[in-house]
């Protein structure tokens, strides 16, 4: 099939050692080195104090991206459709309301119930950005951040209008490390637009191949070292973007197809 284009406003990436796209471009240039020591996730600034620690990790951790990412775009964030990515959700809550249906089920919480729920960091997003549009929330296992990078995409040229594209998973606790193999904390988010404008980046080109692909790995240190989180395969996407030069890039989305993306600059 014949590709399409898509343009970069906006881009960030948050992990304890990289915290923000500014050090996590300059270390993923070779230019510095990881935070040292880790730094705590940031909680929005906006929420009551009550409020913010409440919030769950992966709502603070996709929140801090989409922020990010939001704001060196220029776009308003009301303006924009939006996809949410995980492969997981929400794995401290869902082991904590586990072990509370074990040993005390008539205390569990309701409000840990919501934060399990997929959807709640994109719900959270839609109300701290008093955001009325729609917003998708995708999981793929293995494969999504590349079903959810496909679903920005395609909402970005079928509705012609900006997406908010939000790509973050943590690490696994308690009997969840038996069955899902995910480590530390990631975050990325792009914000897509259908036309140029003055704050973008690169030029995207896309389109779906049946060609075999596999998932791809990342090659510098910094980001080698967050290779066992479950939103690793957007690493190398990033490091594409931290170098700004052109290159090409795909991503399995099942055992008979994959997305292609060619980056210039």
């Amino acid at each position: 099939m014949s590709p399409l284009t898509t343009h970069l406003d906006g881009m960030a990436l948050w992990a304890p050692s990289l915290p923000g796209w500014e050090q996590a471009r300059a270390v993923l240039r070779g230019e510095a080195g990881p935070a040292d020591p880790p730094h705590p996730i940031p909680l929005p600034a906006q929420l009551p104090r009550a409020e913010r620690r409440r919030m769950p990790q992966t709502a603070a951790l996709s929140l801090a991206a989409a922020d990010e990412a939001i704001r060196s775009s220029g776009h308003d964030p009301a303006s924009l459709l939006a996809v949410f990515a995980s492969a997981h959700g929400d794995l401290p809550v869902i082991d904590q309301l586990c072990r509370t249906l074990v040993h005390t089920p008539t205390q569990l919480s309701p409000t840990r119930f919501l934060h399990s729920i997929h959807n709640a960091p994109a719900g959270q997003w839609s109300m701290l950005a008093r955001n009325g549009l729609a917003n998708t929330a995708v999981s793929g296992a293995a494969h999504s951040f590349a079903h959810g990078l496909l679903e920005a995409l395609v909402q970005c040229t079928a509705e012609q209008q900006p997406v908010l594209f939000v790509a973050y998973d943590t690490a696994a606790v308690g009997a969840l490390t038996h069955t899902t193999a995910s480590q530390g904390e990631l975050a990325v988010a792009l914000v897509l637009s259908p036309r140029p404008g003055s704050t973008t980046r690169a030029r995207l080109e896309w389109h779906l191949s049946a060609v075999e692909a596999s998932i791809p790995a990342p090659t510098w240190p910094a980001a080698q070292a967050l290779r066992l989180n479950a939103m690793a395969p957007a690493l190398p996407l990033f490091e594409a973007l931290a170098l700004t030069g052109p290159a090409s890039l795909g991503w399995p989305l099942s055992r008979h197809q994959s997305l292609q993306l060619n980056i210039t600059f």
